[in-house]
């Protein structure tokens, strides 16, 4: 194998390597002896056909095979030879005018990942915004969960169902005369003005009272769940066991057993633990920003250009969805496109950020163990169909670009750490809105000792909210990116009964879930 170098510049190197016809013919004839005895044929015994037989029957495919370990085999020699560090996968070609009996030409041309010298943690210094949960923040979450679960009394007879009033009914329905599945219910709780049934089916029971028997026609939406019902016309028989009126929620040891707990005073703490996990997540936003704002104002090294485009195309690729979903979809991708240049700087800065980062870690033993990365695989099969969940496994167990890619996050985060525990930190007591103004104000301001380069990287347009998310998601995800895996297509959910067109109110829950509403 001949290889000469035709470009290196900057972070591009381009090299033609040259393999033997005779070595590549050599290969051939070494496939041909292997198989050879495994191969039958009419009139021969087996094993004894001869290679030149073999070779005519099997030629073409082994040629083909041999081409590609031989690609395969000259382009890891020339990675070690060159000692190569690929930013991405290499491009091959082999040129068109190749022919079977000639020397095989390969182009080879990639991008390499710069030497990054990795920096000296002596002296890192970072501010830590902390928010003590106060007894009134305790009080409103308790609030809000009895907002969330509230209870009714029996109304007068006489009483007139309103909004906000609670029906208990029974109800039949039919479609043309013949009753549907799924139709038909018995004490079925609805809170009038909720939402929770199809268009028209609340308002036709305003003014109900408890005993009342009513019909009501209503008409099922285009792109309601069930194929048998889209767009027909319904009746209803309706049978109005109570109505019910809302209650005041009283928030004492009582409340908190109907939540499954067993005091008030568990209800607070786990509210409280809640509330103060909510501002360890917004603290350490805080704090990751200001430590990576530190890394970008000292390092301006070069970054390989295909993989800055990569990362770019995913944050264009999301601003697009985020511009399509808004009232005046031409507008807001006018307004993108006027920012194209600075998503472009982000994208720069993710990926040089990405790849310090990687450096740091790798310079400080920091790794991700095998059982982390099972349950970063397990993890990510969920959101798969359960049919589906196993071949995703394989496939990121396979593939090392796609393993790599689930990897990444964490691995960052893992170094981001590493990197908290060498700082000298510095507690400063903040509430709320000091600390969320702070994220704010880091997420559109520059770091003040950055170079020029560096703040344009920073810099995103503090008038527009999509560089805003844009620069946000660069701590959530690793600035080198990998060709993402092939997913399958996510379950597809049970349709919903036939005349709740959404999941009926909610239960009480334990404090915990309903917390987290907060």
């Amino acid at each position: 194998m001949q290889i000469k170098e035709t470009t290196n510049k900057g972070l591009k190197r381009a090299y033609q390597v040259t393999i033997a016809a005779k070595d590549i013919a050599a290969r051939i004839e070494s496939e041909v002896k292997k198989i050879a005895p495994q191969v039958k044929m009419p009139g021969f015994r087996p094993g004894k056909v001869p290679a030149n037989l073999v070779k005519k029957m099997h030629g073409e495919q082994l040629h083909a095979q041999t081409i590609n370990d031989v690609i395969r085999e000259s382009v890891d020699k020339l990675m070690r030879d060159k000692e190569l560090r690929p930013a991405m996968q290499p491009k091959i070609d082999l040129g068109a005018g190749y022919e079977e009996g000639k020397d095989a030409e390969l182009s080879v041309e990639l991008e390499v990942l710069p030497k990054v010298e990795v920096p000296s943690l002596d002296g890192l210094k970072l501010e830590k915004l902390v928010v003590p949960v106060s007894e009134d923040a305790v009080t409103e979450a308790i609030l809000g969960i009895a907002g969330q679960n509230k209870s009714y009394k029996d109304a007068p007879k006489t009483k007139k169902a309103a909004d906000g009033d609670q029906l208990i009914i029974d109800f039949t329905g039919s479609v043309d005369g013949v009753e549907f599945e799924g139709g038909k219910a018995e004490g079925a709780p609805l809170v009038l003005g909720s939402g929770q049934f199809i268009p028209g089916f609340e308002e036709q029971l305003t003014g109900v009272k408890t005993g009342d028997e009513k019909t009501i026609t209503v008409t099922f939406p285009e792109d309601y769940p069930a194929e048998n019902l889209k767009g027909k016309e319904a009746q209803f028989a309706i049978t109005v066991q109570q109505v019910k009126v809302e209650t005041e929620t009283k928030v004492d040891e009582d409340f908190a057993k109907s939540l499954g707990l067993e005091s008030l005073e568990q209800l607070q703490g786990l509210l409280r633990g809640q509330l103060e996990q909510q501002t360890a997540g917004l603290t350490r936003t805080q704090m990751k920003r200001q430590l990576l704002d530190t890394l970008a104002a000292g390092h301006d090294f070069e970054v390989p250009e295909g993989m800055v485009n990569a990362e770019f195309e995913q944050i264009w690729a999301q601003l697009q969805q985020e511009a399509a979903r808004e009232e005046d979809p031409a507008a807001a991708l006018k307004e993108i496109e006027a920012e194209k240049d600075d998503y472009r700087s982000i994208a720069e800065r993710r990926v040089r950020l990405g790849l310090l980062l990687s450096e740091i870690g790798q310079a400080n033993g920091v790794q991700v163990t095998a059982q982390e990365m099972s349950m970063l695989i397990q993890q990510a099969a969920q959101q798969y169909r359960p049919e589906d969940r196993e071949r995703f496994v394989q496939y990121v167990q396979q593939e090392p670009m796609a393993a790599a890619q689930l990897r990444a996050p964490l691995y960052e985060d893992k170094v981001v750490d590493f990197l908290f525990d060498k700082a000298e930190v510095t507690e400063r007591e903040v509430n709320q809105e000091e600390l969320e103004a702070a994220i704010e104000a880091e997420e559109t301001t520059p770091a003040k000792a950055a170079p020029k380069k560096k703040a344009a990287a920073k810099k995103a347009p503090a008038k527009k909210a999509e560089p805003k998310k844009a620069e946000a998601k660069a701590e959530k995800k690793p600035a080198a990116k990998k060709e993402p895996a092939k997913k399958a297509a996510p379950a597809k959910k049970a349709a919903a009964k036939p005349v709740a067109e959404k999941k009926p109110a909610a239960k009480k829950a334990p404090a915990k879930k309903a917390a987290a509403k907060k």
